[in-house]
Protein backbone atom coordinates (compact mmCIF):
# COMPACT_ATOMS: atom_id res chain seq x y z
CA UNK A 1 0.00 0.00 0.00
CA UNK A 2 1.31 3.13 -1.14
CA UNK A 3 0.76 7.04 -1.03
CA UNK A 4 0.79 8.86 -4.25
CA UNK A 5 1.98 12.03 -3.31
CA UNK A 6 0.42 15.03 -5.30
CA UNK A 7 0.90 18.72 -4.71
CA UNK A 8 -1.38 21.41 -4.39
CA UNK A 9 -0.76 24.49 -6.95
CA UNK A 10 -2.93 26.28 -4.48
CA UNK A 11 -0.23 28.95 -2.67
CA UNK A 12 2.76 28.42 -5.24
CA UNK A 13 4.63 31.38 -6.62
CA UNK A 14 5.85 31.81 -10.43
CA UNK A 15 5.17 30.81 -13.92
CA UNK A 16 3.56 27.94 -14.72
CA UNK A 17 6.74 26.28 -16.24
CA UNK A 18 8.45 27.06 -12.57
CA UNK A 19 6.02 25.59 -10.65
CA UNK A 20 6.11 22.48 -13.15
CA UNK A 21 9.81 21.85 -12.75
CA UNK A 22 9.91 22.78 -8.82
CA UNK A 23 7.24 19.60 -8.39
CA UNK A 24 9.03 17.57 -10.62
CA UNK A 25 12.63 18.17 -8.98
CA UNK A 26 10.58 17.12 -5.64
CA UNK A 27 9.60 14.19 -6.29
CA UNK A 28 6.00 14.26 -6.48
CA UNK A 29 3.72 12.05 -8.89
CA UNK A 30 1.02 14.26 -9.84
CA UNK A 31 -0.29 18.29 -9.19
CA UNK A 32 -3.86 18.64 -7.81
CA UNK A 33 -5.62 22.41 -8.99
CA UNK A 34 -8.52 23.86 -10.46
CA UNK A 35 -8.74 24.02 -13.71
CA UNK A 36 -6.52 26.49 -15.53
CA UNK A 37 -7.81 29.72 -17.51
CA UNK A 38 -8.47 29.23 -21.32
CA UNK A 39 -5.42 31.06 -22.16
CA UNK A 40 -3.24 28.48 -20.14
CA UNK A 41 -4.93 25.72 -21.27
CA UNK A 42 -2.80 24.12 -23.88
CA UNK A 43 0.53 24.77 -21.74
CA UNK A 44 -0.58 22.97 -18.82
CA UNK A 45 -1.55 20.12 -20.77
CA UNK A 46 1.94 20.16 -22.55
CA UNK A 47 3.43 20.85 -19.21
CA UNK A 48 1.68 17.76 -17.18
CA UNK A 49 3.13 15.52 -20.60
CA UNK A 50 6.50 17.25 -20.37
CA UNK A 51 7.02 16.22 -16.65
CA UNK A 52 5.08 12.85 -16.29
CA UNK A 53 2.65 14.25 -13.89
CA UNK A 54 -0.36 12.97 -13.04
CA UNK A 55 -3.86 15.34 -12.91
CA UNK A 56 -6.27 15.83 -9.78
CA UNK A 57 -8.78 18.54 -11.09
CA UNK A 58 -10.36 20.31 -8.60
CA UNK A 59 -14.17 21.52 -9.51
CA UNK A 60 -16.16 24.02 -7.34
CA UNK A 61 -20.49 24.21 -7.32
CA UNK A 62 -21.80 27.51 -7.06
CA UNK A 63 -24.59 28.51 -5.61
CA UNK A 64 -26.34 30.10 -8.51
CA UNK A 65 -27.11 26.61 -10.00
CA UNK A 66 -24.89 23.88 -7.62
CA UNK A 67 -26.16 21.04 -9.84
CA UNK A 68 -25.56 23.06 -13.09
CA UNK A 69 -22.25 24.49 -12.24
CA UNK A 70 -20.91 21.03 -11.68
CA UNK A 71 -21.83 19.33 -14.49
CA UNK A 72 -20.07 22.25 -16.44
CA UNK A 73 -16.69 22.15 -14.49
CA UNK A 74 -16.73 18.15 -14.72
CA UNK A 75 -17.23 17.86 -18.40
CA UNK A 76 -14.64 21.51 -18.66
CA UNK A 77 -12.13 18.96 -16.24
CA UNK A 78 -12.72 15.48 -18.30
CA UNK A 79 -10.92 17.05 -21.12
CA UNK A 80 -7.68 17.36 -19.04
CA UNK A 81 -7.74 13.26 -18.20
CA UNK A 82 -7.92 13.68 -14.81
CA UNK A 83 -7.01 10.23 -12.96
CA UNK A 84 -9.76 11.97 -10.05
CA UNK A 85 -11.62 15.05 -9.42
CA UNK A 86 -11.98 16.21 -6.32
CA UNK A 87 -15.05 18.84 -5.85
CA UNK A 88 -16.64 21.11 -3.38
CA UNK A 89 -20.22 20.11 -3.41
CA UNK A 90 -23.41 21.67 -2.72
CA UNK A 91 -23.78 24.09 0.48
CA UNK A 92 -24.06 23.55 4.31
CA UNK A 93 -27.19 25.34 4.14
CA UNK A 94 -29.01 23.48 1.47
CA UNK A 95 -32.48 20.98 2.73
CA UNK A 96 -31.28 17.46 2.75
CA UNK A 97 -34.03 16.95 -0.31
CA UNK A 98 -32.19 19.19 -2.00
CA UNK A 99 -28.46 17.85 -1.22
CA UNK A 100 -30.11 13.92 -2.26
CA UNK A 101 -31.13 15.52 -5.76
CA UNK A 102 -27.49 17.17 -6.39
CA UNK A 103 -25.72 14.16 -5.13
CA UNK A 104 -28.11 11.70 -7.18
CA UNK A 105 -27.47 13.76 -10.56
CA UNK A 106 -23.46 14.02 -9.46
CA UNK A 107 -23.35 10.36 -9.87
CA UNK A 108 -25.48 10.57 -12.73
CA UNK A 109 -22.40 12.84 -14.29
CA UNK A 110 -19.66 10.75 -12.20
CA UNK A 111 -20.98 7.29 -14.31
CA UNK A 112 -21.59 9.21 -17.32
CA UNK A 113 -17.67 10.79 -17.69
CA UNK A 114 -16.08 7.45 -16.13
CA UNK A 115 -13.74 9.53 -13.96
CA UNK A 116 -13.80 9.36 -10.39
CA UNK A 117 -15.20 12.56 -8.50
CA UNK A 118 -14.51 12.74 -4.49
CA UNK A 119 -16.50 15.20 -2.78
CA UNK A 120 -14.60 17.10 -0.13
CA UNK A 121 -15.50 17.09 3.78
CA UNK A 122 -14.83 20.84 3.47
CA UNK A 123 -16.44 23.68 5.89
CA UNK A 124 -19.50 25.54 3.68
CA UNK A 125 -19.86 22.50 1.70
CA UNK A 126 -22.74 20.12 2.14
CA UNK A 127 -20.64 17.06 3.95
CA UNK A 128 -19.11 19.87 6.72
CA UNK A 129 -19.94 17.30 9.36
CA UNK A 130 -18.99 13.99 10.50
CA UNK A 131 -22.89 13.12 10.65
CA UNK A 132 -24.56 14.86 7.88
CA UNK A 133 -21.38 13.15 5.69
CA UNK A 134 -22.28 9.61 7.18
CA UNK A 135 -26.23 9.71 6.83
CA UNK A 136 -25.56 10.75 2.59
CA UNK A 137 -23.38 7.83 2.47
CA UNK A 138 -26.08 5.78 3.79
CA UNK A 139 -28.80 7.37 1.18
CA UNK A 140 -26.57 7.04 -1.58
CA UNK A 141 -23.98 3.74 -1.83
CA UNK A 142 -22.09 5.44 -4.57
CA UNK A 143 -21.33 8.25 -3.69
CA UNK A 144 -17.52 9.14 -3.22
CA UNK A 145 -15.27 11.28 -0.57
CA UNK A 146 -12.58 13.02 -0.37
CA UNK A 147 -11.07 13.10 3.02
CA UNK A 148 -9.76 16.45 4.60
CA UNK A 149 -10.55 15.94 8.18
CA UNK A 150 -8.89 18.95 9.74
CA UNK A 151 -12.19 20.33 8.42
CA UNK A 152 -14.00 18.77 10.58
CA UNK A 153 -11.96 19.30 13.55
CA UNK A 154 -12.53 22.98 13.39
CA UNK A 155 -15.87 22.38 12.79
CA UNK A 156 -16.78 19.97 15.69
CA UNK A 157 -13.68 21.60 17.70
CA UNK A 158 -12.58 18.24 18.89
CA UNK A 159 -10.07 16.13 17.49
CA UNK A 160 -13.62 13.79 16.72
CA UNK A 161 -13.45 11.20 19.96
CA UNK A 162 -17.15 11.16 19.58
CA UNK A 163 -17.42 10.66 15.63
CA UNK A 164 -15.80 7.01 15.73
CA UNK A 165 -19.01 5.38 13.92
CA UNK A 166 -19.35 8.06 10.91
CA UNK A 167 -15.65 8.01 10.55
CA UNK A 168 -16.09 4.55 9.78
CA UNK A 169 -18.34 4.80 7.56
CA UNK A 170 -16.84 7.61 5.89
CA UNK A 171 -13.50 6.17 5.37
CA UNK A 172 -15.22 3.39 3.67
CA UNK A 173 -15.89 5.85 0.86
CA UNK A 174 -12.39 7.69 0.70
CA UNK A 175 -11.01 7.85 -2.92
CA UNK A 176 -8.73 10.53 -1.92
CA UNK A 177 -6.71 12.41 0.93
CA UNK A 178 -6.31 16.12 2.08
CA UNK A 179 -3.15 15.64 4.34
CA UNK A 180 -3.63 18.67 6.30
CA UNK A 181 -3.26 18.67 10.14
CA UNK A 182 -6.41 20.51 11.37
CA UNK A 183 -7.13 21.29 15.20
CA UNK A 184 -10.08 21.99 17.45
CA UNK A 185 -9.93 25.53 16.52
CA UNK A 186 -9.07 25.85 13.42
CA UNK A 187 -8.15 23.78 9.94
CA UNK A 188 -4.38 24.12 10.09
CA UNK A 189 -1.59 23.73 12.84
CA UNK A 190 1.19 26.58 11.72
CA UNK A 191 3.30 23.32 11.45
CA UNK A 192 3.18 19.35 11.48
CA UNK A 193 6.53 18.92 13.08
CA UNK A 194 5.94 21.00 15.94
CA UNK A 195 6.02 19.23 19.02
CA UNK A 196 3.17 21.08 20.64
CA UNK A 197 1.07 19.41 17.00
CA UNK A 198 2.08 15.80 17.92
CA UNK A 199 -1.38 14.97 19.06
CA UNK A 200 -3.09 16.57 15.88
CA UNK A 201 -0.58 14.69 13.88
CA UNK A 202 -1.19 11.50 15.74
CA UNK A 203 -4.64 11.80 15.11
CA UNK A 204 -4.55 12.72 11.26
CA UNK A 205 -1.99 9.96 10.84
CA UNK A 206 -4.14 7.45 12.46
CA UNK A 207 -7.11 7.94 10.03
CA UNK A 208 -4.98 8.10 6.99
CA UNK A 209 -3.60 4.67 8.21
CA UNK A 210 -7.13 3.24 8.52
CA UNK A 211 -8.16 4.45 5.19
CA UNK A 212 -4.73 3.32 3.52
CA UNK A 213 -5.53 -0.05 5.16
CA UNK A 214 -8.81 -0.52 3.83
CA UNK A 215 -8.01 0.45 0.35
CA UNK A 216 -5.48 -2.28 0.74
CA UNK A 217 -8.10 -4.75 1.99
CA UNK A 218 -9.51 -4.45 -0.96
CA UNK A 219 -6.41 -5.31 -3.21
CA UNK A 220 -5.63 -1.55 -4.25
CA UNK A 221 -2.40 -0.37 -4.33
CA UNK A 222 -2.50 3.03 -3.23
CA UNK A 223 -4.19 6.10 -2.71
CA UNK A 224 -3.47 9.60 -3.71
CA UNK A 225 -2.37 11.64 -0.68
CA UNK A 226 -2.47 15.62 -1.27
CA UNK A 227 -0.31 17.53 1.86
CA UNK A 228 -2.95 20.44 1.20
CA UNK A 229 -1.44 23.09 3.69
CA UNK A 230 -2.34 26.81 2.42
CA UNK A 231 -0.82 30.29 2.21
CA UNK A 232 -2.28 33.01 4.54
CA UNK A 233 -4.95 32.55 5.72
CA UNK A 234 -4.93 28.99 6.46
CA UNK A 235 -1.22 29.65 7.78
CA UNK A 236 -0.83 31.68 10.84
CA UNK A 237 0.76 35.18 10.33
CA UNK A 238 2.64 37.22 12.90
CA UNK A 239 0.58 40.05 14.05
CA UNK A 240 0.94 43.78 12.59
CA UNK A 241 3.14 42.23 9.90
CA UNK A 242 1.18 39.41 8.06
CA UNK A 243 4.35 37.65 8.29
CA UNK A 244 4.15 33.60 7.46
CA UNK A 245 4.94 31.83 10.59
CA UNK A 246 6.02 29.26 8.20
CA UNK A 247 7.60 28.46 4.60
CA UNK A 248 4.36 26.67 2.75
CA UNK A 249 6.45 24.76 0.46
CA UNK A 250 8.53 23.54 2.95
CA UNK A 251 5.38 22.79 5.38
CA UNK A 252 4.20 20.55 2.24
CA UNK A 253 7.39 18.97 1.69
CA UNK A 254 7.64 17.87 4.90
CA UNK A 255 4.46 16.74 5.24
CA UNK A 256 4.44 14.31 1.90
CA UNK A 257 8.39 12.73 3.56
CA UNK A 258 7.12 11.87 6.56
CA UNK A 259 4.46 10.23 5.68
CA UNK A 260 6.40 8.39 2.71
CA UNK A 261 8.29 7.10 5.31
CA UNK A 262 5.09 6.04 7.88
CA UNK A 263 4.24 3.49 4.80
CA UNK A 264 7.28 2.30 5.04
CA UNK A 265 6.74 1.72 8.68
CA UNK A 266 3.22 0.40 8.30
CA UNK A 267 4.08 -1.52 5.15
CA UNK A 268 6.94 -2.62 4.70
CA UNK A 269 7.38 -1.56 1.33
Amino acid sequence: MQFKMFKALWGMEGSLEEQFERIHQAGYKGIEASLPAPEHANRFRELLDEYQLDYIAMVFSSKDNHAGSFERSVEQAAGFNPILINSHSAKDSMPWREQIDFFTNAIAVEQRISIPIGHETHRGRAMFTPWGTADLLKELPDLRVTADFSHWCCVCESLLEDQAANLSIVMERVIHIHGRIGYAQGPQVPHPAAPENGLELQAHEGWWRQIAEQHGAKGRAGITFTPEFGPPGYMHTLPFTNQPVADLWDVCLWMANHMSKRQEEWFSI
